[in-house]
């Protein structure tokens, strides 16, 4: 008979306390409480760590408060830790949609036990607006990058880390898409709902041309050299440009009356 389905949230944060308590609020709301809330602090003072300490919370809350080498890195100490068989990356300023997620995902993973990930819509600030965003994921599309997929919704049974190896450090902004690359072709699923709230400034929205070199590297590495990526980067670059100009947000409230607020290239700020 297999183990029970069981959710570990990971959490990693760096000097922003008040992200991780809005976090830790949306965890705390769900219905289904996770196994565990596993929060890895590798902020250069003592803020969350005393607040932790003060406030433990529920008891399926745990953290670890060290220095790290940076984002993957403390992904990979949250996945090393989990003790539940599937994990989901919730980033301190991130949310659940509502206090249905993780009821949700579980029940997706017991109807199907062959699945080893899933993914869904989520709501996030793009043009200067708030919209619900999220297609199924095709591999046919992996050159276009996480188009429309965060990792945020990514609920990834623990044994693919294990079959795939953990995030790769070298990758310091798409280390989510370099690990999408390897579990390409892994049994998965999308739940046509809103998963996550997916909060603005990341660092790949940031550091978005970076991001796209570093698609590009972890493509090739895959799947050798494509003239549909190259294209594509050339598109995502222009489009960028342009909402970053003064006409930016208007032309993607227009975007958005169209039904087409699912554009890739507008996804920064």
């Amino acid at each position: 008979m297999p183990l029970p389905n069981t959710i570990s949230v990971i959490t990693i944060c760096f000097n922003n306390l008040g992200e991780l308590i809005h976090t830790c609020k949306s965890v705390d709301m769900q219905l289904q409480a996770p196994f565990e809330h596993l929060i890895i602090d590798g902020s250069t003072n003592n803020e969350i760590k005393n607040y932790l300490e003060q406030n433990s919370g529920p008891g399926f809350r745990r953290w670890i408060c060290e220095p790290d080498h940076g984002i993957a890195d403390a992904f990979n100490k949250g996945i090393q830790s989990a003790a539940g068989n599937i994990l989901v990356m919730l980033n301190a300023g991130d949310s659940f949609f509502d206090e249905h997620t993780l009821k949700t995902v579980t029940s997706a993973f017991d109807k199907n036990g062959a699945l080893q990930w899933l993914h869904g819509k989520y709501k996030t600030s793009r043009g200067k607006q708030w919209v619900i965003v999220g297609n199924p994921f095709k591999k046919s599309n992996l050159y276009k990058g996480m188009r429309n997929i965060c990792h945020q919704t990514m609920f990834v049974k623990k044994q693919l880390h294990d079959k795939h190896g953990l995030y790769h450090q070298a990758q310091e902004i798409s280390m989510d898409y370099d690990f999408l690359c390897r579990i390409a072709d892994e049994p998965s699923a999308f739940l046509p709902v809103p998963l996550v709230t997916f909060a603005p400034g990341g660092t790949s929205t940031v550091n978005y041309m970076k991001y796209l070199r570093e698609v590009k590297e972890a493509y090739q590495k895959y799947y050798g050299p494509s003239m549909a990526l190259r294209l594509w980067q050339i598109r995502s670059k222009f489009f960028y440009r342009l909402l970053h100009s003064p006409v930016g947000p208007f032309l993607y409230k227009i975007l958005t009356l169209l039904k087409l607020e699912n554009v890739q290239s507008f996804k920064a700020n």
